[in-house]
């Protein structure tokens, strides 16, 4: 293979954005995906229902911040503001009383209260939430359902760091596909995954099973798990902050439990936000009827999503009606149609929905942003800063380390050329 500026390991939002980046910076590069499509955890497909229906990420967060959000306005894609309130909370088979709802309400507040004024020493997100009086329904989007972890699991000053998402859009045509729009025109080598990364050779040199390219750097936009698993080997090996960051940024779990609900709509609006609270986190959100279409779209997280992974897809569904027959009565049964279960977890070249740091941890973030040797740099939706775990900021996560990438190659260059002088 021939020789380049620099190799980008992984072709989702990151690979792509830093891809284009190094472009425009009149760079060489070349784009190695291990999966056989371009978008990673972005992924349109309309296999399941006839429609488009997201995979993965499926909300345009944050979309004043979005790169992603004029793109699609300039598309003419059809976008909807989604205001993320629950609507219709339940425990367990029982309707909330309004003083319930207005309980979960003041809860989210008191959160964010808690939020900014903890000076404790106690990292983990559930002994905050213990101090008050937040309610179990705002804890789940708190942790489960935001951070795809249960709240013991999650850093407080991790999840402090994080912005506020708001505001965010839902879109007809996919956030996946939109993704696949923006790097329609890169280049990208499909099926190809990194085996190892050599750094002790001038530059790197990147090993795959089509060949070996030399390159003055490398961008890795891996996620943590799979660089956890040491899917690629890196040799020499990587410093023990950088290795031991990644175990200290394990994957959440997010998983979608979508049915088709053909002839009624259960009393429903489109966009309505469903809450299920259950005992031991076995908890479900339904985003209802988007754009009209006949889905219910179910959402489990944290360690619950990773159980009903194992249990498998038939299981999975099962759950779900059962959920809605249980709230609505056994009739639902004959309007369900088509279903499936997403499986993040099971793929072997993603291992999860995003990164979330373990309590006392937070710094893992900021280790994995510094490069190692000044040849090695790591980008992604982990590495994002205040937009962590959104598509959107790993794009602007892949663009940012290019540019630094480019300024680096630029200045090595003035010194050589110093140099020779």
């Amino acid at each position: 293979m021939e020789d380049v500026d620099v190799v980008i390991v992984g072709a989702g939002s990151a690979g792509l954005a830093a891809a284009k980046s190094l472009r425009t910076a009149g760079l060489t590069f070349k784009v190695f995906e291990a999966m056989n499509r371009i978008g990673g955890r972005a992924w349109t497909s309309t296999e399941h229902f006839g429609v488009p229906f997201d995979i993965g990420c499926a909300w345009l967060h944050a979309a004043d911040r979005n790169p992603y959000f004029p793109e699609a306005e300039a598309a003419g894609w059809t976008l909807h503001h989604h205001d993320m309130n629950v609507d219709h909370l339940y425990y367990r088979k029982r309707k909330a009383s309004e003083e319930e709802e207005a309980a979960m309400k003041a809860a989210d507040t008191e959160i964010s209260e808690l939020l900014e004024n903890h000076t404790g020493t106690d990292d983990r997100l559930s002994s905050l939430l213990a101090k008050g009086h937040a309610t179990r329904a705002a804890a789940t989007f708190a942790g489960p359902m935001d951070f795809g972890a249960d709240e013991d699991e999650i850093s407080i000053a991790d999840f402090k760091a994080a912005a506020d998402l708001e505001p965010n859009y839902f879109t007809y045509e996919g956030f996946g596909a939109l993704v696949a729009r923006f790097g329609a025109d890169v280049p990208v080598e499909l099926s190809t995954p990194v085996r190892k990364i050599l750094w002790d050779v001038p530059g790197v040199a990147c090993v795959t099973d089509r060949g070996t390219v030399r390159a003055k750097a490398v961008i890795v936009t891996a996620s943590p798990a799979v660089l956890a698993f040491e899917e690629i080997e890196f040799s020499p090996l990587l410093p023990d902050s950088h290795f031991s960051a990644f175990f200290d940024l394990p994957m959440g779990m997010l998983t979608k439990i979508p049915l088709e609900i053909r002839g009624t709509r259960l009393g429903l609006s489109p966009f309505d936000d469903l809450l299920i609270e259950r005992i031991a986190r076995h908890d479900i959100y339904f985003l209802c009827f988007p754009f009209d279409l006949d889905l219910m779209v179910g959402f489990i997280g944290g360690d619950f999503a990773w159980e009903v992974s194992a249990a498998g897809e038939a299981a999975g569904v099962d759950f779900v009606t059962d959920r809605l027959c249980g709230i609505f009565g056994n009739d639902v049964r004959k309007h369900v149609g088509r279903a499936m279960m997403t499986n993040w977890g099971g793929e072997r070249f993603v291992r999860g929905a995003y990164a979330a740091a373990r309590p006392g941890k937070a710094e893992a973030r900021r280790i994995l942003m510094e490069p190692v040797a000044e040849r090695i740099f790591f980008a992604g939706e982990a590495l994002a800063g205040s937009l962590i775990q959104t598509c959107g900021g790993a794009r602007l996560s892949g663009e940012a380390v290019a540019r630094q990438v480019a300024a680096q190659l630029a200045d090595s260059r003035c010194e050589a050329v110093q140099l020779a002088f």
